[in-house]
């Protein structure tokens, strides 16, 4: 089965909701990246999810979301804002954490998802789960995940060890 297709199954994404944020992205000449799990995929062994975390440039950010907020549902959260489309369950969300605002320029593309999609570095992907994972208030479930994901980064590039905290790697292996 093509990504595109597995994708639009496990989703049951019947407005095809990535196709148009990415057309809109693309119209607006949005500097942004792919971060979270999606982009712990493009690194490592794929695993399923429903979530597409992303990364807009600061500057470019009130511009998009004018944009966005016309063909989509737009909520607004303390550190990210989430975009959804009835008819899909693609949860799309863009972090407003200005930690993570460097990260669009050292981007790379990959194929996320089943498209050519500007990626975090290796190195920014491993630093936002390491945030993350540090995060008390996330819930411990999610917490849990992010820690599979530093995991997995390490599997794949044992090189990125030394760039985890002892207490973390305590908890990996």
């Amino acid at each position: 089965m093509q990504r595109r297709t597995f994708l639009r199954t496990v989703t049951a994404d019947r407005t095809d909701l990535l196709d148009r944020l990415l057309t809109v992205l693309m119209e607006e000449r949005a500097r942004y990246c792919v971060v979270g799990g999606q982009a712990v995929n493009a690194y490592a062994e794929p695993v399923v999810s429903l979530d597409l975390d992303l990364v807009i440039a600061v500057s470019d950010l009130p511009r998009i979301l004018e944009a966005l907020a016309s063909r989509f549902r737009v909520e607004r959260f303390p550190h990210s804002i989430n975009i959804s489309s009835e008819g899909s369950d693609l949860r799309v969300q863009i972090q407003t954490d200005e930690r993570y605002d460097a990260f669009v320029e050292r981007a790379t593309e990959y194929d996320v998802l089943g498209v050519r999609l500007p990626v975090a570095a290796i190195e920014d992907v491993l630093q936002g789960k390491l945030w993350a994972v540090g995060d008390e208030s996330r819930r411990p479930s999610k917490r849990q995940k992010d820690l599979a994901d530093i995991a997995r980064l390490i599997e794949g590039r044992p090189e990125l060890r030394s760039r985890v905290p002892a207490a973390i790697l305590d908890r990996l292996f």
